[in-house]
This record gives C-alpha cells, structure tokens and sequence, in this order.
C-alpha cells in the first residue's frame, strides 16, 4: 500500500514541480488530498516532504521528467491510474491556473500511464468544475 501511495504523491509533486514552483494553493490541495482520501489511510503526513523531495531529486537529474513518468507506469496499477491522473488535476487546477508547463506534464502523463482521451477529459473537466473561484 505504501508503493501506491508514495506513486500517487510524487504524481501530485510532478505536476505542481513542472512549472519550477510549488504553490501554497498546491501544497496545500495535497496535504488535504492526503488527509482526506481513503487511499492514504495509515499515511504519514509528516512523509509527505520526504516522498516530495525523492521526486524533486529526480527531477533535477537531466532525463529526470522521463526517468518520473517512467517510474510512475511502472509502479502505478492499472486500476489506479485513473485515480494517479485525477490527483493530478487536482493539483493543477489548485491554484486557478494552469501553466504551459503543467498542461504539458499532464499529456505526457496521460500518455505514459495510459489514461485515453475521453475519460482525461471528464477529469480535468471535473477537476476544473471543483476548483473554480468566483
């Protein structure tokens, strides 16, 4: 359980990485996606940083996205591939904006975890419905 979980943070920490900032809005989205979903029961939230920064060590390496996103089809059940990309979403739409960076990161991890086309759609679209601001 514990793989899956770490898989599922360091989807969240990719996606908030890419644009090279972690905003206080995504930082925050993640904690309460931690604390408050059945998936991350028994997860320390104090390991939250720790799962982070691995990630972050891998992203600073010069093939570091692909070496992430190849980590994450490997490590990632198919049955929780859809939930990895969701997450994402999350993260992405947390702060009200979506960078050139992070809608970029988004396809290439729909592509590499094999979410298809229509059903990406129906997450972002929910994930956009969730976190609009008036």
């Amino acid at each position: 359980m514990r793989q899956l979980q770490d898989a599922l943070v360091e989807t969240m920490v990719l996606v908030s990485a890419s644009d090279g900032r972690m905003t206080d809005s995504e930082l925050r989205a993640m904690s309460d996606i931690v604390v408050g979903l059945p998936v991350f029961d028994g997860f320390d939230l104090d390991s939250l940083e720790d799962t982070a920064n691995r990630l972050i060590a891998v992203l600073e390496r010069e093939d570091g996205i692909d070496e992430a996103l190849e980590r994450l089809k490997t490590t990632l059940p198919q049955r929780w591939r859809e939930t990895a990309y969701a997450l994402a979403c999350d993260i992405v739409a947390a702060d009200g904006s979506a960078s050139q960076e992070e809608l970029r990161i988004l396809e290439m991890l729909r592509h590499e975890i094999g979410v298809d086309r229509l059903t990406a759609a129906a997450i972002e679209r929910g994930a956009r419905a969730r976190y609009t601001r008036p």
